[in-house]
């Protein structure tokens, strides 16, 4: 019997993750059965439960995948030298994560589809485990690139680098919800609004 190869399992394994994230977007991960998993992917049961055993091993494979595609743009942006300013460095992560064709979706459903995994780990312990591992990991790489700013004296005040770093993220969070909810979150978008922020001016209270 010839041996398969990795590239063709690889290869299978893609398209089972591609074809489930598809259902998974359209249908939510509790609309979504076996079944129509296997429809989609167009393979028989033996072949999917080869690599999974459920659908909940997809869905933990799925992600652990979305998570490292926004942890690993949030990262390259965070280590760029000179450090970008926050405006321009959020502007180029986000694009990052809405730029490609992850799982072959538009960029409003992958966002879409990371809010659903964001909601998924409230209840599932295996999925709230991978997701505060990559999240702790972006702490660190943005708290690093925050002791940067104040190394080179364009960050002033007496604030943690964490708390800085948490705010960092959580705008990009937020901007990931936007374009889940309303499309036509733009990098340019997110880089003139925190421009705008950036620039007011602390006014004295008499």
């Amino acid at each position: 019997m010839a041996r398969v190869s990795q590239e063709h399992l690889d290869a299978r394994r893609r398209q089972i993750l591609d074809g489930a994230a598809r259902c998974f977007a359209r249908n939510g991960f509790h609309g979504t059965s076996m079944q129509d998993v296997l429809k989609e992917v167009g393979l028989s049961a033996g072949a999917v439960y080869r690599y999974f055993p459920g659908k909940e091993d997809i869905i933990a494979a799925i992600t652990e995948e979305t998570f490292a595609v926004i942890r690993g743009s949030f990262e390259e942006a965070s280590v760029m030298s000179p450090p970008p300013t926050p405006d321009v460095l959020l502007g180029r992560a986000l694009g990052g994560v809405l730029g490609g064709q992850v799982y072959g979706l538009q960029r409003r459903t992958f966002a879409a589809l990371v809010v659903q995994l964001w909601s998924e780990t409230l209840r599932d312990e295996r999925l709230a485990t991978l997701l505060g591992e990559g999240y702790a990991s972006m702490r660190v790489a943005w708290s690093k690139l925050v002791d940067a700013y104040r190394s080179a004296g364009i960050l002033e005040g007496d604030v943690s680098d964490e708390d800085v770093a948490r705010t960092m993220i959580a705008v990009a969070q937020g901007f990931l919800v936007q374009e889940a909810l309303f499309g036509d979150v733009r990098p340019e978008v997110v880089e003139k609004g925190l421009r705008g922020l950036m620039s007011i001016t602390p006014q004295k209270i008499s």
